[in-house]
C-alpha cells in the first residue's frame, strides 16, 4: 500500500511540474526529546506565572527557612484550614532544573479583597519572600530585572526570578506605589484581577468602566515609561481593547488561554489575538483546567450550581450534602484534561496571532489541579515534545520556551529608554476620574 501511495505522490508532483521529496522520516521519542534539550540549552524557558509566594505565605507563614526548596515538596503538607486530601507544591528546586527552567516570573499575588494600604503591606511581603527565596537558594535562584539578567541566569545553570504583581488593586490607586513595586523588582503588573478596581475592569466581573478609564490609561502610560510589562490576563475584553490602544509597548498576558477554544472569560478572543500580533505582545498558555477544556468549564459550572443546590436542600445537614454530592459526581464524571489540550491553545494563539506571539503561563501552583501530564515544572519539556510532534521546527520550539517574552521585554525596555525624558506621572485618581465609585 505504501509504494502504490508514493508511486502516486511521484505521478501527481511530476503533472504539477515539481520536485518530489519523500517525506521525513518520523522521529523517535528520545530524538525530540534531544531537540528539546538542544533548545533549552541555548533559549531559556520562561514561564509566564507561578504562585509559589503565596503557597509559602499560606502554608509555612511567609517563612523561607522552615522548607526546603531543595527537596521534594510534591508532598507538602497542606495550608492549616485545607482540606487534608490537599495536594503538595508543584514547584521545587530539583524539578525546576528538570524542567530546564531558566526564568521564571513569581506572582505576588493578594486576594483582591485586600485593598488599600493594607494592599501595600501585603504585596511588600509578597515581594519579600521571591527574594529572600533568592537569597537563600543563591547556586539555584538569581534576581532579574532585566532580558539580559535571564540570560546571563540561564548561562549560569540558574532560574533567572522575576517579580509579577498580580493586580492592579495592589498599588492602592497610586502612581508613587507603582514605581515603588518597579524600584523592588516588579517587571510586570497585572491591571485587575479577579473583580474589577477603580480603574480597570476585570474578564469575572459586571464591567464597571467598560474598560480603562483615564486613570487606568495613565497607569499604563505610566508603565510604559518605567519599562514594566503591560499583563493583560485577567481583564475583560474591553480594558484588553482599551490597553493595546494606548501601549507604546509590547503587551504580555502571563497566564491566559485562546477563548476559542474555551469559552471562559479569562481567555483571550481571536480579534484580541490580532491585535497582539500587531502589538509584538506574548499571550502564556495557562495551564488552568476549566481555562483549556469547554468540557471542564461547563462541568465546573455544573458542580457549583449542584452544590449550591444541595446546600439550600440541605441546610444544617452536611452529611447529607456531602451524600448528595459525592452521587452527583459519580454520575457526572469529570471531564479530562490533557497536556495536548494545552498543545491546541498554543497552536491556536499562533494561528491567530502568529508564531512571535505565544509563550507559556503556567499558573503552577495557583490552580488546584492541572492538565494530565503537567503536574509540575518538570514538565515543559513534555509539552515542547507535543509540539514537536506538531511540526514545529527547533527556532519556533525556542520562541514559545522564552524567546518571545525575552523579545517582548527587550522591546519594553527599549521604550523606556527613549521615555526617559519625560517626568513622572503626578496624576490622582481624583484628578482624572472623579472619586471613586462606592
Amino acid at each position: 500500500m505504501r509504494i502504490r501511495t508514493i508511486a502516486v505522490a511521484v505521478a501527481m508532483a511530476a503533472a504539477s511540474g515539481t520536485a518530489w521529496a519523500a517525506p521525513a522520516p518520523a522521529q523517535t521519542d528520545a530524538q525530540i526529546a534531544a531537540r528539546v534539550a538542544a533548545v533549552l540549552a541555548k533559549t531559556p524557558l520562561i514561564d509566564g506565572h507561578n504562585d509559589l509566594p503565596w503557597e509559602v505565605r499560606e502554608r509555612y507563614a511567609g517563612k523561607v527557612g522552615v522548607f526546603d526548596l531543595k527537596g521534594d515538596l510534591t508532598k507538602a503538607p497542606p495550608a492549616p484550614g485545607s482540606p487534608p486530601n490537599a495536594g503538595g507544591l508543584m514547584t521545587d528546586i530539583p524539578r525546576l532544573h528538570a524542567g530546564h527552567v531558566g526564568g521564571q516570573f513569581w506572582s505576588v499575588y493578594i486576594p483582591a479583597s485586600v485593598t488599600g494600604p493594607a494592599a501595600v503591606k501585603m504585596t511588600v511581603e509578597q515581594i519579600d519572600i521571591v527574594k529572600r527565596l533568592a537569597a537563600r537558594y543563591p547556586d539555584d535562584l538569581a534576581m532579574a530585572y532585566t532580558a539580559d539578567d535571564i540570560v546571563r541566569a540561564h548561562k549560569a545553570g540558574k532560574v533567572g526570578s522575576l517579580i509579577g504583581v498580580e493586580g492592579g488593586h495592589q498599588i492602592d490607586d497610586s502612581m508613587a506605589v507603582l514605581r515603588a513595586y518597579y524600584a523592588l523588582g516588579a517587571r510586570y503588573m497585572t491591571l485587575s484581577h479577579f473583580t474589577n478596581n477603580h480603574w480597570a475592569d476585570s474578564a469575572t466581573d459586571d464591567p464597571a468602566h467598560h474598560g480603562l478609564t483615564a486613570y487606568g490609561k495613565a497607569v499604563v502610560g505610566e508603565m510604559n515609561r518605567l519599562g514594566m510589562l503591560i499583563d493583560l490576563s485577567h481583564v475583560s475584553a474591553e480594558t484588553m481593547r482599551d490597553a493595546l490602544a494606548v501601549s507604546q509597548a509590547p503587551v504580555i498576558f502571563s497566564h491566559s488561554g485562546a477563548r476559542a477554544l474555551s469559552d471562559h472569560p479569562r481567555n483571550v478572543p481571536d480579534d484580541v489575538l490580532l491585535l497582539v500580533a500587531k502589538n509584538h505582545g506574548v499571550v502564556m498558555a495557562n495551564y488552568a483546567t476549566g481555562y483549556v477544556s469547554e468540557a471542564r468549564r461547563r462541568w465546573n459550572a455544573d458542580e457549583a450550581a449542584d452544590t449550591a443546590r444541595e446546600a439550600s436542600l440541605y441546610t444544617g445537614a452536611p452529611d447529607r450534602r456531602k451524600a448528595a454530592m459525592a452521587a452527583w459526581a459519580t454520575a457526572h464524571p469529570k471531564p479530562a484534561v490533557t497536556l495536548a489540550m494545552v498543545a491546541d491553545h498554543i497552536d491556536q494563539i499562533r494561528k491567530v496571532a502568529g508564531i512571535d506571539s505565544v509563550g507559556i503561563g503556567s499558573d503552577l501552583d495557583g490552580i488546584p489541579d492541572t492538565p494530565q501530564g503537567l503536574e509540575g515544572v518538570d514538565k515543559y519539556p513534555a509539552l515542547l515534545a507535543e509540539l514537536a510532534r506538531r511540526g514545529w521546527t527547533d527556532e519556533e520550539l525556542g520562541k514559545v520556551a522564552g524567546a518571545n517574552v525575552l523579545r517582548a521585554l527587550r522591546e519594553t525596555e527599549a521604550v523606556a529608554k527613549r521615555l526617559l525624558g519625560v517626568q513622572p506621572n503626578e496624576a490622582t485618581l481624583a484628578d482624572l476620574d472623579g472619586l471613586p465609585k462606592p
